[in-house]
């Protein structure tokens, strides 16, 4: 997983931007959504494409290779068994990226990212 010089960045180090991306992805695996902020959104979205993408090979390297990226046993789980399957039909777009509203702090805007499971 590399992070580009040029293209979408949400600040702070490669390392940073890293644990960003894999909180994000850990906590849309679990619950199914999340609320956070279009920036986030916009770049968490093509990883967890990526990562259903992976899933739906559903053999072991398949799984090892998601567990590399993520580094939650338990999200990939939940992604191998409930997540992927529910995909199945599907070939991109696994994700939705609804608006919701301005943060009251700093005005961001905020959105609810969802699976689209069947």
């Amino acid at each position: 997983m590399v992070i580009p010089k040029k293209g979408r960045r949400l600040g702070g180090s490669s390392s940073n931007q890293k644990a960003i991306m894999r909180n994000l992805t850990i906590s849309l695996f679990k619950n199914g959504k999340i609320k956070t902020t279009v920036a986030k959104a916009k770049y968490v979205r093509s990883f967890v494409d990526k990562l259903i993408t992976i899933a739906k090979k559903d053999n072991l390297a398949a799984r090892r290779n998601c567990i590399r990226l993520l580094g939650n046993t338990e999200a990939v789980q939940k992604l191998f068994n409930e997540i992927a399957p529910g995909m199945y039909q599907r070939s991109s777009g696994f994700t939705r990226i609804v608006k919701y509203k301005n943060r009251a702090g700093d005005g961001a805007q905020l959105v609810i990212m969802e699976l689209l499971i069947k």
